[in-house]
């Protein structure tokens, strides 16, 4: 007792210093207002403050935040579009003043998320207020990137970074959607119909140029072909002519009548005629006068060239 009576004074420090402990959890940070006052900013972790005179203000999340968006544009050929949207934004760093801007601009995140949707909605409007119902869909990216352009220098000014702009969905009336169907399925009609033709066409002109191709080709076989028989009876007249010439000479040699080199040629044609007529019907004189006469219409061709 006289022990706690001579060391009393140290019970009110004590008290002082557990009233003015206090711990911040992570991912947030703690404002500090001094009689009213702004004072300083304490991080994440076991802190102090000054009792009755130091007020934790606000714990500022720097965490990332997301909204979606649900809103209504008109083109400049006043068409109604339809945009549903995911907002992310956070704290733009951790500096004193950023802190201080996030915790002072606003006086709830009510305001701030009030004041941010409709930032972003204002964006949208005027940039697609510039365009034609049939381009919005074409300009999902050109939207996003005018979005962050613009509205991030507002929220720099509140301590805020727009981390992303993910326009999900974009709808316009029902009438219009069934005319851009009817536009779509037209142009695909007509797309078909075009290659269709080009396909015709090529088939077409493929099969032209192959029926040339083969005309061509049998051309130029029967071209060889009776080239190739020409060559064949002109060598054969040749070889026939030199053999019944040698044939001539060995029998005048002999003192024997060259007109049995005509019998010979004579019979033997009979001969072919019976072997490779193949049942057609040729009308040959083969009697005796029949030769005679024939041997001597020969003897007149051959005198006849010798004139």
């Amino acid at each position: 007792m006289d022990l706690l009576i001579k060391f009393w004074w140290v019970i009110p420090i004590l008290v002082v210093i557990l009233l003015g402990l206090f711990t911040v959890n992570q991912g947030t940070i703690a404002v500090i207002t001094r009689l009213g006052k702004y004072h300083s900013i304490k991080m994440p972790g076991l802190n102090f403050k000054i009792p009755f005179l130091d007020q934790i203000y606000k714990r500022v999340s720097i965490q990332n935040r997301s909204v979606e968006l649900e809103f209504q544009a008109v083109t400049i050929d006043q068409a109604n579009v339809y945009f549903k949207s995911m907002l992310l934004y956070s704290v733009l760093n951790i500096d004193e003043e950023t802190i201080k801007n996030v915790a002072f601009k606003f006086i709830s995140e009510k305001d701030l998320m009030q004041a941010l949707i409709r930032t972003v909605e204002g964006s949208i409007r005027a940039f697609v207020s510039t365009k034609k119902q049939a381009e919005v869909l074409n300009v999902r990216r050109d939207i996003v990137e005018n979005v962050k352009e613009q509205v991030d220098l507002t929220l720099e000014g509140w301590g805020y970074h727009l981390q992303d702009l993910q326009i999900n969905d974009i709808t316009f009336d029902e009438a219009i959607i069934q005319s851009m169907s009817k536009v779509v399925a037209s142009n695909n009609l007509k797309a078909a119909a075009e290659n269709e033709g080009q396909a015709l066409l090529i088939t077409k002109t493929k099969a032209a140029e192959a029926e040339g191709n083969s005309i061509k080709i049998a051309a130029e076989a029967e071209r060889q072909a009776a080239q190739l028989r020409g060559q064949g009876v002109a060598l054969f007249r040749e070889e026939v002519a030199k053999g019944m010439s040698q044939a001539a000479e060995q029998m005048k040699q002999a003192n024997l009548d060259t007109n049995v080199i005509l019998f010979s040629m004579w019979t033997e044609a009979i001969k072919n005629f019976a072997e490779y007529g193949k049942g057609n019907v040729i009308f040959l004189d083969g009697s005796s006068e029949g030769m005679e006469k024939t041997m001597r219409q020969i003897m007149a061709m051959q005198q006849m060239e010798k004139r």
